[in-house]
Formats: structure tokens, sequence, C-alpha cells
């Protein structure tokens, strides 16, 4: 008998089990609900709903480049020993594979089925958290890198030139993300509410400071600036130091490395990958 959308978000719903092994589960039992939630739980696929509210903690970031576009998806479990594990590791290829072949963008009910066997198997809760995919434009290069504990990773794309120089930069940069994690990538997206807030904290911090509270107003306004001014530049990609270059900032480094390849060289695409975020 014909099986309909409907009935299988029904059965995916009360057990948590992947599209298709719901799909087969009905397909199996004719359309019989209480018939299929025996047949996945009889195949050990109905687990993994009660496991849902486990912590997963741990898990891989997998990251690949075909041609000019970039994918990268995070896998999270419950364990080291599971996020180490072969089959868990081909789970994330599989899925890669699949992103490149059907053009996803997020996450979508076949990627998170690739995983359902084996999670019925281990018995850990696991998911994929996230699909990031990034273009790269012409006359652009990419630099990826992925820490060698494979829960971060960045991906850089520098706009103006292919020059290995600035491959080598983009490269170094997302070594830097991983190293540094920047919470923004320039003081234009941080929040008015995030400054405004610590504001407050920095005056705080002053009026509990005898050498600073004593101070005239208008002295303090400019260290309270200067604290401002210096805490945005640690937190923005663009404004830190250079990771091979602390003489340097981010940005300081971007217009030598243009100089020397004779070209206006621009960020496109800036990327810091963090498990399960």
């Amino acid at each position: 008998m014909a099986i309909s959308a409907s009935q299988v978000k029904e059965l995916r719903d009360l057990t948590g089990a992947g599209m298709m092994n719901c799909k087969n589960a009905l397909e199996e039992s004719n359309g019989d609900i209480e018939g299929a939630i025996k047949i996945l739980k009889e195949k050990g696929l109905a687990a993994v709903a009660k496991r849902s509210e486990r912590s997963t903690n741990e898990g891989r970031i997998f990251l690949r480049q075909v041609g000019n576009k970039i994918a990268a998806a995070s896998l999270v479990c419950e364990t080291d020993f599971v996020a180490k594990n072969e089959e868990f590791i081909g789970c994330g290829e599989k899925i890669l594979d699949l992103v490149f072949e059907k053009g996803y963008t997020e996450v979508v009910p076949e990627l998170s089925d690739v995983l359902m066997g084996f999670a019925a198997k281990t018995g850990e809760n696991m998911s994929v958290s996230k699909i990031t995919v990034v273009e790269v434009p012409a006359d652009s290069v990419s630099g990826t890198y992925v820490h060698t504990d494979f829960k971060t990773a960045a991906i850089t794309v520098v706009k103006g030139s292919s020059d290995d120089k600035v491959k080598e930069f983009a490269r170094d940069c997302c070594m830097h993300l991983v190293a540094f994690t920047p919470a923004y990538l320039k003081q234009e997206e941080v929040p008015q509410s995030y400054i405004d807030e610590q504001k407050e904290i920095f005056r705080t911090q002053m009026a509990n400071d005898p050498k600073d509270a004593s101070k005239p107003e208008n002295v303090k306004e400019n260290i309270l600036n200067g604290k401002i001014k210096k805490h945005l530049a640690e937190i923005c990609f663009v404004d830190q130091a250079f990771v091979k270059d602390d003489k340097k900032t981010v940005t300081q480094k971007l217009d030598e490395i243009g100089k020397d390849v004779g070209a206006q060289l621009s960020f496109g695409d800036v990327q810091l990958l963090l498990l399960g975020k």
C-alpha cells in the first residue's frame, strides 16, 4: 500500500527513527503505526529517541573542498570513543558526499538518516548538528584547517588574487582563527548592547580600583574608551595581532601581502567552526 508523508512524519515523531527507516517499517506493517513501532524497536531504531536528551559534547568536524566549493559537516556524539570510530568517520564522509552530490546547504533528514543505523548499534545519542557550505569566487583563494582534535576548524576566503603567497596567508588565517577563536569578524558586527554591557563592567571595575576612582571624570572616560578599544581589538578577527607576526594586526598583514603581490586584497567568507555550534 502507498505510504503518505504524514504517516512517515507521525512515526518519526513517535520514535525518533530516520525518515527512510520509518517509511520501510510502515511498508512492512502495511501502514499500521503500532506494527511499525514494533518493527523499529526490534531493529533497535526506535531507541534513539530515548537518548535524545543525553549530552553530545564529543564528535568530529569533517571538511572537504571540491573545485570552488567547500563543505563542512559537524557531527556530535556522546563519547570520544565513538567519535574516533571508523564507522562514525565513514558516516561523516558519506554525509559530505551527499552534500556535494545534492547541493545541500543545511541539515536535512537524508543527512541525519546516515547516522541512524550506527546510532542504534552503539546506543549513543548522535546527530548532524550543522552543515556549512562556502563558494569561492573567481580571482579568490581559500584556506582550510581542521585542528588535530577535530573539534575546531576554519575556512577563509581572500579575494583579489590567486597568488601562492595569498593562498599561504589564507591558510595561516585559518590557523589564527582556531588559535584565537575571535567572537566577531570586525568591530562593525559587534552589537551595541554588548559594548554597553562591557562598558558597565569596566566602569564597575574602575570604581572599585582606588587608583582610577579618584581620577577626574574626563580622565576616567578616556580610560574607559581605551579599555573598550583594546577589548574590541581582542575579540574581532581583523584587529587581532596576527598569529605569525604579532607586531601587525590581521588587517595590516592582509595589506602587506597585497602590496607584495600587487593586488587589492579583501576578506570574503570567513568561518570559524566549533563542534556543535
